[in-house]
């Protein structure tokens, strides 16, 4: 499940990249689309901003939501712990370590 919603989210941040850049720019100098003032076209400047400006808001609550899904699919997976337990658990034991070799020593 978290990796087609991943697989979702990546699509809808390439998509939300390519809409913004297809925006025409107040100053006019990066907008990719709409360049001109030329009235021959698919759409008319008011229509394909409008256009755009909503397929924008549709894609960026579309990544929040993604966003949000993503955390708590990430979040419900984990089980808490206290700080308290784990060093219990963590803590040395009283018994004697066995020698790894022999406890006679051999001579030459």
């Amino acid at each position: 499940m978290q990796e087609i919603l991943l697989i979702i989210h990546l699509l809808l941040a390439i998509s939300i990249v390519i809409v913004v850049l297809l925006q025409r720019s107040e100053g006019g100098a990066l907008g990719i689309g709409g360049g001109g003032g030329g009235g021959g076209g698919f759409m008319s400047g008011r229509e394909a901003a409008n256009l755009l400006t909503r397929s924008t808001a549709v894609l960026a609550a579309c990544f929040f939501a993604t966003s949000l899904l993503l955390t708590i699919l990430a979040s419900g997976s984990r089980t808490p712990t206290s700080i308290l337990e784990q060093s219990e658990e963590q803590a040395p034991t009283n018994q004697p370590a066995t020698p790894a070799g022999p406890s006679v020593p051999v001579s030459k």
